[in-house]
């Protein structure tokens, strides 16, 4: 009997639960209500899309483990992402004082734009699968508390008509267009239009939601009968702004520059980042929690990167040439739906990525969390049948592991900014904090305890990382090195920055950035 899986959403997560369902079944449809674009275009439906995004290293290994035949670094790199060495290609200044840089290379991450990351994940997954890719609106689950048997979709009648198109045979685009089902989809796939034709049923053996921050999960269970869903939300008030820059002539190789936000002084946060990504361009990111919030006008996106703790942005950018006009996004809380946790949950229904949480953006975790979930899910159909009973409660119970792991870091951080809304720091986030604050101090100049954060913060490993003799007592002893009394910076970047300084701004960077 022909087996379907139908996973709402074309994002990361949901791609990447595509590709952990494929083998697993004979037919994977991707439904998602935006068009999807044929290339690395920003998207509507992707609210942080215009911002920066670091792929951690348990991300990327979590890919490359679902997508085999393909090799994601390799794709990601040859579609012109980034690789950046934190330990050897970083300038970090911490609240503790500056990182130094060594000369091991065990820790990256991959950088370039979200809509490229989206983009290479899409095309990989529609390389090396069947999966077909369609537009269409989720308004529900069928089914009951016990199982789940399908989606309700809105046909979009009335709206205009059009075909989702995009198979594994389709590499280049795996693109929907228009807002209706074509009749090749409706017979393909028997689904049962309403008496008016604006609804429409799509029968499934299994289905996943990874529709993101603007899920509707709880409230489609609490249709089915599952009414005990417990919520949790933290917000620090973060607004990120970004804007695109061309990278300076000679600055192609500029280290990933960071200046992190302090969340122990009791005031606002703020922190900004030179992100290294595709067509030689930097992309700069500020994020400031309440009370301490990027401008989104020009001049003060300049004059916010000169008051951040440190320079450096402000000297870097100065004179560099703007290409995009400045962007904000206020889409940054924390938001943790316990799926795992109540009484009852229906059998072949799973929810991945920012269904399940979502996490302050500052951390760069909600990517990796959904590549490693959609590894749970793919571990646990490989060994099993998608209609075993039982099956979609031990994946949304092992997949709330990196969620608990991403979760505990963002939240314990978040609660110390003045003016966090939904939660307070408890004593033990006061003694995680302490504890925290020194390894980070031992860090700056300490091998060993840099690399137990890399490690944690790329999710490598889970937070128990930090509690390893060898860690603890990496911190309790602290930095061997004194500390740094500026970033450490090579000769040939000296020079360059002196050169940078005193550049003048290109003439398009008085017209907004555009081009």
């Amino acid at each position: 009997m022909s087996r379907r899986a139908v996973v709402l959403g074309a994002g990361i997560a949901g791609m990447l639960a595509a590709a952990a369902l494929s083998p697993a079944v004979d037919h994977v449809i991707v439904l998602d209500r935006d068009e999807l674009p044929a290339g690395p275009e920003h998207r509507k439906g992707v609210p942080q899309g215009r911002h920066a995004h670091l792929l951690m290293p348990g991300g990327l290994e979590a890919m490359d483990r679902l997508l085999p035949a393909v090799g994601m670094r390799e794709h990601l790199l040859a579609s012109g992402a980034r690789e950046v060495s934190l330990s050897s290609g970083m300038l970090a200044l911490t609240p503790a004082g500056w990182f130094r840089r060594w000369r091991h290379d065990h820790h990256h991450v991959i950088t370039c734009s979200r809509a490229l990351l989206d983009w290479a994940v899409r095309t990989a997954v529609l390389r090396g699968t069947t999966v077909e890719v369609h537009r269409a609106q989720a308004t529900g689950l069928l089914g009951s508390a016990t199982r789940v048997t399908g989606v309700k979709l809105a046909t979009g009648k009335g709206k205009g008509k059009g075909k989702g198109t995009g198979t594994g045979t389709d590499t280049d685009t795996g693109t929907g267009t228009g807002s209706g089902f074509d009749p090749a989809f409706l017979a393909r796939h028997g689904v049962r239009l309403s008496a008016d034709g604006r609804e429409a049923d799509l029968d499934a053996d299994f289905v996943v939601d990874a529709t993101g921050r603007g899920t509707r999960i709880v409230s489609w269970l609490h249709d089915l009968g599952i009414r005990d869903v417990r919520e949790k939300n933290i917000d620090s008030g973060l607004v990120n702004a970004t804007r695109i820059y061309r990278t300076p002539e000679g600055a192609r190789d500029w280290p990933l520059t960071l200046i992190q936000p302090d969340p122990y002084t009791g005031r606002p946060g703020r922190s900004g980042m030179i992100v290294p990504i595709e067509n030689d361009q930097w992309m700069v990111s500020f994020g400031g929690s309440r009370g301490g919030e990027p401008p989104k006008d020009p001049e003060g996106f300049l004059k916010y990167a000169f008051d951040l703790p440190h320079p450096l942005v402000g000297r870097l950018i100065a004179g560099a040439e703007p290409l995009t006009p400045v962007f904000t996004s206020h889409s940054t809380s924390n938001s943790r739906r316990y799926l795992e946790k109540t009484r009852l949950w229906p059998e072949r229904f799973v929810a991945l990525g920012d269904a399940a949480a979502t996490f302050n953006p500052l951390y760069g975790q909600g990517m990796s969390v959904a590549a490693l979930g959609a590894l749970k899910l793919t571990e646990a159909v490989g060994s099993s049948d998608v209609a075993a009973p039982g099956l979609a409660r031990r994946v949304q119970r092992v997949v709330a592991q990196p969620v608990e792991a991403a979760w505990t870091l963002a939240v314990s951080t978040d609660v110390l900014y003045p003016g966090v809304h939904g939660g307070s720091p408890t004593l033990a986030d006061r003694l995680a904090a302490g504890y925290s604050q020194r390894l980070t101090r031992a860090a700056t100049g300490s091998y060993p305890a840099a690399s137990a954060l890399w490690d944690v913060t790329g999710l490598r490993t889970g937070p128990s990382r930090l509690m390893r003799p060898a860690t603890v007592l990496a911190a309790l002893a602290g930095s061997p090195l004194p500390p740094l009394a500026g970033p450490p910076l090579t000769a040939q970047e000296r020079a360059l920055l002196t050169r940078l300084t005193r550049t003048p701004a290109p003439v398009s960077a008085q017209n907004e950035g555009r081009v």
